[in-house]
């Protein structure tokens, strides 16, 4: 199935429903596809199905509307690959190509080093040609098999940064756009980084400098705390439970929250002094701003209490 273009094609959608005998279907988007919504239910409905949608938000295949099984025989998740193998849950990919010439962009700052070769979900169909592009330019570039949470080769995730981890590399290449992910990828491995924005053209080298700053700040802060919530998801993919009690019985004033959406505002009225995210990594780096106190991630909890050096700093992922 393709998302891209005005028309909703949903043929090999409609087959894998039909193999499950599903009469009902809900459907998730990702907030940038939400409007594709429509069209989909619409297409699928001159095709026989019952149709709901999902009209709460949704960051990723971590965050499945699991609920709606209830009145549907299949949930369908558009824009993402699976992290958790069920047959009630269908993943649809949303691609997005670009001109490989692109690549000759990052091809001299490349040269002589061993590169390990990392995209996003959106851009991972254009792996093996991305790596025979750089192979003929003589780049000596390797890929990391899927597995676990990003199963497609060369996949990263916000939360996951595992196929950056390639033995042997020198140069983590990032094809995406933003920065968060080449900054996780250059804290996650200690390597250097260059990022390519393939549809904008760009390419830089970055690093995790000024993240950390900021988060030593944040940690500082935090130790005025006098109240501290750890925060545990109520979603599906998200749920770390057994991490939120370990890192609870570090300190003694540390207090368990479940929370299904991580707000600024619910956040202020619970009123502690500080929080540790074990939800999505993502809500501590990039949301930081937007709350009235610290959000620490769990590593740099454990550097609050004295579990864990400064210096063994890490990146948050979900194993």
């Amino acid at each position: 199935m393709s998302l891209n273009g005005t028309s909703e094609p949903v043929s090999g959608l409609t087959e894998k429903l039909r193999k499950r005998g599903a009469k009902t279907v809900a459907l998730q988007f990702p907030e940038g596809l939400k409007r594709k919504a429509a069209g989909i239910a619409a297409a699928l409905r001159e095709e026989g199905f019952d149709v709901i949608v999902s009209g709460d938000p949704c960051y990723g295949a971590c965050d499945l509307s699991l609920g709606l099984l209830e009145y549907a025989d299949v949930l369908v998740h558009f824009g993402h690959a699976p992290v958790d193998d069920r047959p009630d849950v269908i993943c649809e990919p949303y691609t997005v190509g670009f001109d490989i010439a692109v690549l000759g962009k990052a091809v001299p700052l490349l040269e002589g080093a061993k590169t390990g070769l990392v995209t996003t979900v959106q851009h991972a169909h254009l792996v093996p040609v991305m790596e025979a592009f750089l192979k003929a330019h003589g780049i000596a570039v390797r890929v990391a098999g899927g597995s676990g949470r990003t199963p497609l080769p060369g996949q990263v995730l916000g939360c996951s940064f595992e196929a950056a981890k390639i033995p042997g590399t020198e140069i983590i290449l990032f094809v995406g756009t933003g920065h968060f992910h080449p900054i996780g990828i250059a804290l996650a491995t200690g390597k250097r980084v260059i990022a390519l924005d393939p549809l904008a053209g760009t390419v830089e080298e970055v690093s995790g400098g000024a993240l950390l700053r900021r988060r030593f700040a944040a940690i500082e802060k935090a130790r005025e705390a006098t109240t501290v919530g750890i925060i545990v998801s109520s979603k599906s993919g998200q749920n770390r439970i057994g991490l939120a009690r370990r890192l609870a019985g570090l300190r003694g004033n540390a207090v368990l929250v479940m929370m299904c959406e991580v707000s600024p505002g619910e956040l202020l009225n619970l009123g502690f002094g500080a929080y540790v995210n074990t939800a999505c990594p993502r809500l501590a780096y990039d949301d930081q701003v937007r709350f009235p106190v610290p959000v620490l991630s769990p590593p740099e909890y454990e550097i609050l209490c004295g579990a864990r050096s400064w210096d063994e700093y890490t990146i948050d992922e979900i194993p």
